[in-house]
């Protein structure tokens, strides 16, 4: 079962017949298609939907073949000195720093590339993988599927941060563990489930 959020309502692609919660709406992928799942979505009645395929990959296939595909990367990075986390502060949500991959760039590279740029933050080590998480956004009038691949970091990096702020970015801090936990209401839904994981919260 995956999870794709769309303006913070999630999809779940699934490949089990189950009683949606909710009265939520509970479709076979193959016969749906982008523009009936974006009107679904944006109905205030409907709090997520479901879409059904038996198998894994047609389910993929179909809803793949729905959206330009975006690939990004991004890091929960961890403070060596402090044991605090790097958070933005950007469209009035709290967030993880992560941009776009560039062409033929390793999505390792791509990750540190945009945390460097977006904090300013340097001498940054991968520790591992985290989950990878999936949302639509719209860009030029269009939709599209952004797939994020996040990663746990360290780094003894005690300089002063400097967020992008012509990426729309206003703060750049470390937060300790604790108050990420209360601040999670006010993180989007995709980067609250990277921390839940990572926390265990679930």
């Amino acid at each position: 079962m995956y999870k794709v959020f769309f303006n913070q309502k999630p999809i779940v692609l699934t490949t089990d017949i189950i009683l949606p919660i909710d009265d939520s709406p509970f479709f076979y992928v193959k016969f749906t298609n982008k523009k009936f799942i974006v009107q679904v979505l944006k109905s205030k009645k409907v709090k997520m939907l479901y879409l059904y395929h038996s198998k894994e990959d047609k389910l993929w296939y179909y809803f793949l073949n729905m959206f330009k595909l975006i690939e990004a990367a991004g890091g929960l990075v961890r403070n060596l000195e402090t044991n605090h986390f790097l958070f933005i502060f950007r469209n009035k949500k709290w967030d993880l720093p992560k941009g776009r991959i560039n062409k033929n760039e390793e999505v390792k590279n791509a990750a540190i590339r945009e945390i460097e740029e977006e904090t300013g933050v340097e001498n940054l080590s991968i520790i591992k993988p985290l989950n990878t998480t999936y949302h639509i956004f719209k860009k030029n009038r269009k939709y599209r599927l952004k797939k994020t691949f996040w990663y746990l970091m360290e780094t003894d990096y005690s300089d002063e941060l400097t967020p992008e702020t012509n990426e729309g970015i206003e703060k750049a801090i470390w937060i300790d563990k604790n108050s990420i936990i209360s601040l999670k209401s006010e993180m989007y839904k995709n980067i609250s489930l990277v921390i839940s994981n990572y926390f265990d919260l679930n």
